[in-house]
């Protein structure tokens, strides 16, 4: 276990954190939640650069750490974007149900292509693309954007370019994967005598 997965571990623990500071504030209003909720995200953004930099620098590389880091990544996000878009009023502004069910489809669909690669090719190539990226941060701006309290015209404008970059990279995404596929031995047709 290195230092690197060691820090990941603490930041999926910081997700049921966020989740309770978040569902306490829309309840009661207290600020005090709304700001623990921002510095859960604080310190779990501090932490994935301070593992990265490890795991880099430190050649503390493992196959657990390129699972974990990017669960941590994902847990944190979608449990943020599912709770924000459920009904917050008057607290918090709500997150468009459609940029919801657009980010949760693209990662169902992207775990199915997983686990059929994985059991058809032996392995999983996945080879992060800069869109896939940049939809992860519109995504997180948009959480961050409600729990800020910032001005909710804008809020529109980023969920679609959110929305817009999730299903452009699911779709970059499942072409990968039917790649990979296609260039499996697995799944050329079998010949029988």
């Amino acid at each position: 276990m290195t230092t690197a997965n060691k820090i990941t571990i603490a930041r999926i623990l910081l997700v049921p954190l966020f989740v309770v500071q978040v569902l306490y504030y829309t309840q009661t209003g207290n600020e005090v939640y709304r700001l623990l909720a921002l510095l859960c995200l604080a310190v779990a953004s501090i932490s994935d650069a301070i593992d990265g930099y490890l795991a880099r620098h430190y050649n503390q590389h493992s196959e657990l750490g390129r699972v974990l880091d990017p669960l941590a990544d994902k847990m944190l996000l979608v449990a943020g974007v599912v709770l924000l878009s459920m009904k917050n009023e008057p607290y918090l502004e709500r997150i468009p149900m459609w940029l919801t069910a657009t980010i949760v489809s693209r990662d169902i669909i992207l775990i199915v292509g997983m686990v059929i690669i994985h059991y058809i090719c032996g392995k999983v190539r996945v080879r992060p693309v800069i869109l896939g990226k940049v939809a992860t941060v519109l995504q997180m701006s948009c959480v961050l954007w409600v729990l800020l309290q910032w001005s909710e015209s804008f809020l529109f404008y980023l969920a679609l370019a959110a929305a817009l970059c999730t299903g452009a990279s699911g779709i970059w995404y499942v072409l990968d994967g039917v790649r990979q596929l296609s260039a499996s031995p697995s799944s050329s047709p079998s010949h029988g005598n």
